[in-house]
């Protein structure tokens, strides 16, 4: 009974144009820092594990992601090599498969 009802009204001289970019400024500082706190440096470790990986050859030490520790016998083609874990013992895998160098052999003599 004695409740008037409220309409909403636009304060006078509110554009649409500035309001817009700073309700937007937030999120590209959001994704600013995102890029350079999180994506950048992984795009960098993956460029350096890839040049790591290509540049392997018989004889270096290695350490794959599952922890084995062997020494590179062959390299079969641009995705695998035959590892040497023990005597007698050769497994292949994958190149991407191989977390680090541990040291760099000799070059191989063909």
């Amino acid at each position: 009974m004695f409740v008037t009802p409220a309409y909403a009204q636009a304060a006078p001289g509110m554009g649409g144009g500035g309001d817009l970019l700073l309700t937007l400024m937030p999120f590209i500082a959001i994704f600013a820092i995102m890029y350079f706190l999180i994506i950048r440096p992984q795009r960098q470790k993956m460029k350096a594990h890839d040049e790591m990986v290509k540049a392997l050859r018989r004889g270096d030490t290695i350490v794959t992601s599952g922890g084995l520790i062997g020494k590179i016998a062959r390299v079969v083609d641009d995705n695998e090599i035959q590892v040497d874990l023990a005597e007698n013992v050769r497994i292949r895998l994958l190149r991407t498969s191989i977390l680090e160098v541990r040291t760099k052999g000799e070059p191989a003599k063909d």
